[in-house]
Formats: C-alpha cells, structure tokens, sequence
C-alpha cells in the first residue's frame, strides 16, 4: 500500500464485519423485544388499563384520611416482624457459616465432593424467593411465626455463605503461612489465621442481610407466616383502605429506622 492510499482512507472505528455484527445484534434484540411484548400482552384486557388511572385516584382518594386510631393493634404484629427478621438472620448465620468454609476453595474439605455441594445449597437458596419459601412452610408447619422464621432463614443462607465465602477466598495467605510455620495445627490456623481476617466482612453481612429481613418480613404475611403482612392481608380483604394507609407508614417507619440502625452499626465496624 502507497502512502498516497494510506493518505486517502478514511478511518473507521470498527470493520466493516464488526459493524454488520454489531447491527445483528441490535436487530436480535429488537426481534427478542417484540416477541416478549406479545406474550406479555396477549391476555391484556386494556379497558382495564386504560381505566388504572382513574381506579388508583378512587382508592387513593378512600387511603386518606389514615385511621390513626388503629396504630395499638399493630404493635403485636410490628413486634412479630422484628423476630421473624432477627431470628431468621440468626438461624441463617449458624447454617450459613459452615456451607461458606466449605464452599471456599481455600478452606473446603474436598474441591470435588463437599465445595459443589455447598455451592448447590447456596444457589438453591438463593434461587427461591422468601415468599415462595414462607408458602411452602406454611403448608407444611402451618401459619404464624415460625413459618416466617424459618423461610428467612433459608432464604438468607445462600446469600450469606455467597458473600462469606468470597471473604474467605480473598483472605491474605502471608497471614495464614505464617501461621502455619509456627507448627499450628488446621483448628489454631482457622481461629489465628483466617477467622480474624474475615470478622468485619462476616459482621458487615450480616448486619446487611438483617436490614434486607426486615423489609422482606413484612410481607410474609400475605401468605400467612405472621407480622405485618397478616394485618395488611386482612386490612386489604376487608377493603378497610384508611388501615392499609397506616400498615403502609408503619412499614416505611420500620425500615427507615432499620436502614439507619444498619448504616450505623457497619460504619461502626468498618
């Protein structure tokens, strides 16, 4: 190639297959886009959405105003989503904490027997919705409480034991070899070496997974596992909109309140 053609092409950000690429692809996703459209739509009666707007200004117009009176009937419940939340952390922690050493490859039993099983609890867990799993046991250990406890507890496992084993792979191996040269045995490298090192991750988890169980537990409820969400199942069944309202500012209370306690006790820690 001359320099005269060198001085007369033109520069391109991409080639010319790169470009024709980069249409196809555009083009895919706007084929993918329309055909998820008409399934979402196919069973869609507009009328009723044409009509939501004025729907939501006649029950917003019923929410107000809110029935203050009936605050003193939802201090038992508010109460209950506070263990339901609390406890179901705790009962996580004690099952996550073992599932995350053996998920990591640095701590695990066995990298082909133990750390895929471990991993399949975590996606597992972490796969199924705590209402799903609040449904699912309150089928089986009936409604109240414990149903709840129980579905935050296995719905926080697998995001604990993810989160905790990736602390537990990033640990500083210095600290560890070190360590282990002194002659300790596996038990003292654990306790001296790699439990000290993952402390503040394991305390900023799970203050983080509690503050995200306060605001999932307010909602199990709704299919029967106690709290909050009883009320308001029983509120929105009775079409008793202005105690919906109060149920709505409790709930936003509650989490405020818990999302400041969260931010304040992991920047204490951090």
């Amino acid at each position: 190639m001359t320099m005269t053609d060198l001085a007369h092409r033109t520069w391109r950000r991409r080639s010319t297959r790169k470009e024709l690429a980069l249409w196809l692809g555009w083009l895919l996703l706007v084929a993918l886009f329309v055909f998820c459209w008409q399934v979402m739509t196919e069973s869609t009666i507009w009328a009723f959405v044409t009509d939501a707007p004025r729907q939501a200004a006649d029950i917003g117009s019923r929410m107000f105003p809110p029935r203050w009176e009936y605050i003193p009937a939802l201090l038992e419940p508010l109460w209950d989503t506070l263990n339901i939340a609390t406890l179901g952390t705790l009962l996580a922690l004690f099952m996550a904490v073992p599932v995350a050493f053996m998920a990591a490859r640095n701590t695990t039993p066995s990298t082909r027997f133990v750390r895929p099983v471990a991993l399949l609890i975590i996606v597992a867990s972490r796969s199924i919705n705590s209402l799903i799993w609040a449904l699912l046991l309150v089928a089986v250990i009936g409604p109240g409480v414990m149903a709840g406890i129980v579905a935050i507890a296995l719905r926080s496992i697998g995001f604990v034991a993810k989160l905790l084993y990736e602390a537990i792979e990033e640990i500083d191996e210095a600290q560890v070899e070190a360590v282990a040269a002194t002659g300790a045995s596996k038990a003292q490298l654990m306790d001296y070496a790699v439990v000290p090192q993952i402390l503040p991750a394991f305390a900023g988890i799970t203050v983080f997974r509690w503050d995200i169980n306060i605001r999932e537990s307010t909602v199990l409820g709704l299919v029967g596992a106690g709290g909050l969400g009883l009320r308001l199942q029983e509120s929105l069944n009775v079409l008793a909109w202005p105690q919906v309202t109060v149920i709505f500012i409790l709930i936003l209370i509650t989490v405020l309140v818990s999302e400041w306690v969260s931010a304040k006790v992991r920047h204490a820690i951090i």
